[in-house]
């Protein structure tokens, strides 16, 4: 037959119980503080709390300037059959709500790259993900001379891959990465990239089908590295002047130069004709040699 199973009871962790003479030492404590503070950093007295047997921690105000929500703790404790207590240990801890200092990092997390300036030193890195080995001497003088000149190096690394892309994201969703064009001319557009700009110079290598340096003084990207995609108002074929349009006369305005041409009667262009006159004079009973009319006797006649 088998018997019932019970579970193991828990053992609870007892409370330590506050000493009273401990508890009672706030002078005490109080004197211990002001040996290693200056005038005016400790506070009240706040509460008292037991934090083993026969031991006590008494806490402080701290008044000191820019620790706002910290407090002095001192730790007194008490010897077994002891009438007199000690004091064991002093310090200066934060609260909830205290201001405290971001959590330490190494340099190489914490330096950003707007924090260093031109004349800020690096320390060398050896393992760099961003570059690789560039081209390896092989201990001939007169080659490794002829290798690096043809080849433009000379360089102990180069950038990898890894270093190409990070570069082109940065640039990209930078100041002077693509944007749109539009022939409207609406806002936040431009009429060309600096793809069709002559003032781009293209940069070596992969990177030359993405990027360029803009030359042109007169634009907001002078000297910087510009997306193809880029375009500004400085764009070397904007500008140019449209050909001249026919200016519409409306009424009132008078043209000097302005002529209105009417078609002419056939009597008109036989006047103007070649020999018009001398035919004219051939035929009986024109202007020019009308036939005279003898005037008619009077009566007195």
């Amino acid at each position: 037959m088998t018997q019932p199973t019970t579970a193991p009871r828990r053992t609870r962790a007892a409370r330590p119980k506050l000493d009273a003479i401990a508890a009672e030492a706030v002078e005490l404590a109080r004197e211990a503080l002001l040996e290693v503070t200056e005038p005016g950093q400790v506070g009240e007295h706040l509460r008292v709390e037991a934090s083993g047997e026969r031991l006590a921690t008494h806490v402080f105000e701290c008044t000191m300037p820019g620790y706002r929500g910290w407090s002095w703790i001192v730790v007194v404790t008490r010897a077994s059959r002891a009438k007199v207590a000690t004091v064991a240990e002093t310090a200066l801890l934060p609260g909830e709500d205290a201001i405290l200092a971001p959590d330490w990092e190494p340099w190489s997390e914490r330096l950003k790259p707007e924090d260093v300036g031109a004349d800020d030193l690096l320390p060398f890195r050896e393992q760099d993900v961003r570059l690789e080995q560039g081209f390896e001497s092989t201990g001939d003088e007169d080659e490794d001379r002829v290798a690096r000149w043809e080849l433009g190096l000379g360089r102990a690394r180069v950038l990898s891959p890894e270093g190409r892309s990070e570069a082109a994201e940065r640039w990209a969703e930078g100041e002077f990465g693509p944007r749109q064009t539009s022939s409207r001319g609406r806002r936040g557009t431009v009429a060309a990239s600096c793809a069709s700009c002559g003032f781009l110079m293209k940069l070596s290598g992969s990177l030359r089908t993405e990027f360029g340096v803009c030359t042109n003084e007169w634009s907001p990207a002078d000297g910087r590295v510009v997306h193809l995609d880029y375009g500004c108002g400085a764009h070397s074929e904007t500008g140019q002047e449209e050909p001249d349009r026919e200016i519409q006369l409306h009424g009132g305005v008078i043209d000097e130069l302005e002529v209105d041409l009417e078609p002419r009667g056939a009597d008109e262009q036989a006047a103007e004709a070649p020999g018009a006159d001398e035919q004219a004079a051939e035929i009986p009973g024109t202007d020019e040699q009308a036939t005279e009319i003898p005037e008619a006797d009077s009566p007195e006649d």
